[in-house]
């Protein structure tokens, strides 16, 4: 029989998603919460989670660091996921992940993304993903594919990165800042599914290119070892 990890919160940060979310809530573990922060949503998505058995964390400052923040932030529970709001991945898969991080067999647990239908990732989101990837790589030595949005850790290290980005950036500087303070960092493929609706970051060229340069300057920091403990 297949337990699931307790205390835990998984953060979803939202911008537009009602269509999303009745799917992605009810694939939330039964004794996780689900912290829904809305980023100025105009099609009711704040009260449909409300409605759904979410809590709804409120965020004006548009970016998608910022949404992921305050709801790390307003998080309380041992763990903290993360997961986009859209549908692309089932937040089911971060049992494992959790599981792992309780078990103190990693600090940091990464999705891998793999695309299960033709147009998933479309082909310019990969290719920055790949680029950033090899940057990082050179930048701390860590040898990931992917710079992915579901992942697991426990809360008040997270907190102690100190982590700045409010934009695309906030992902990467996760990674970046855990590796700088010597987390095991481990990474397992996911499978990946066409977002419904439209891309607020990776759907066209030009929101792709912008990502890739606020990670980047990310990528620019001075190492930071010794900023946060396990």
């Amino acid at each position: 029989m297949t337990t699931t990890p307790s205390d835990v919160d998984v953060v979803l940060p939202c911008l537009d998603e009602a269509e999303a979310l009745p799917w992605v809530l009810s694939r939330i573990p039964a004794d996780w919460r689900a912290l829904v922060v809305d980023n100025g949503s105009t099609d009711g998505s704040a009260d449909l989670a409300r409605s759904l058995g979410a809590t709804v964390v409120h965020e004006p400052r548009r970016g998608f660091g910022a949404a992921c923040h305050a709801g790390l932030t307003a998080a309380t529970a041992e763990v903290v996921c993360f997961c986009d709001c859209d549908a692309s991945l089932d937040p089911g898969l971060l049992i494992p992940f959790v599981r792992e991080v309780q078990e103190n067999q990693a600090d940091l647990v990464l999705g891998r993304r793999r695309p299960q239908a033709r147009g998933a990732w479309p082909a310019h989101a990969r290719a920055g993903n790949l680029a950033l990837a090899r940057m990082l790589r050179r930048r701390t030595g860590l040898r990931l594919h992917d710079l992915g949005p579901l992942r697991a850790a426990r809360r008040e290290p997270l907190l102690a990165l100190d982590l700045t980005d409010r934009r695309s950036g906030y992902p990467l500087q996760m990674v970046v800042r855990a590796a700088d303070a010597g987390w095991r960092i481990t990474e397992h493929d996911v499978p990946y599914l066409p977002r419904t609706g439209a891309s607020k970051v990776t759907g066209t060229w030009r929101g792709t290119w912008q990502a890739v340069r606020d990670m980047s300057r990310v990528l620019g920091e001075a190492p930071t070892a010794g900023r946060a403990v396990r």
